[in-house]
């Protein structure tokens, strides 16, 4: 196999590593808990998907959604019409902050 000439090699994103905060995974897992428990595994299954695809999006252009606090530079991912992911780009990695279901008050959103 040939090698790419160096100069667009530099030009390819690598992807950044994903890092789930302690709110996140518990956030994700209530999530999984409410759609097993009142869906079918078809919806659970769509939403890890959902979410593994954005992820997987972000880790290679942190840049892909917007910013909603300038100062923290947290951005927002809508993930389904009801849950939104929120992140932060670091040097090295991904942090994901949160998974927030839209229908709740946004005062209680807490990073």
């Amino acid at each position: 196999m040939k090698k790419l000439c160096p100069e667009f090699e530099r030009n390819i994103p690598m992807p950044k590593q994903i890092i789930w905060s302690p709110l996140s995974q518990n956030d994700f897992l209530a999530i999984l808990d409410y759609l097993k428990e009142n869906w079918d595994n078809k919806v659970v299954q769509g939403f890890i998907e959902i979410t593994a695809s954005s992820l997987s999006q972000i880790a290679i252009n942190p840049k892909l959604y917007p910013l909603i606090n300038k100062n923290k530079k947290i951005r927002k991912c809508v993930l389904t019409k009801h849950n939104a992911l929120f992140y932060r780009e670091r040097k090295d990695y991904i942090d994901v902050l949160r998974i927030f279901d839209n229908r709740q008050d946004p005062h209680k959103l807490v990073f």
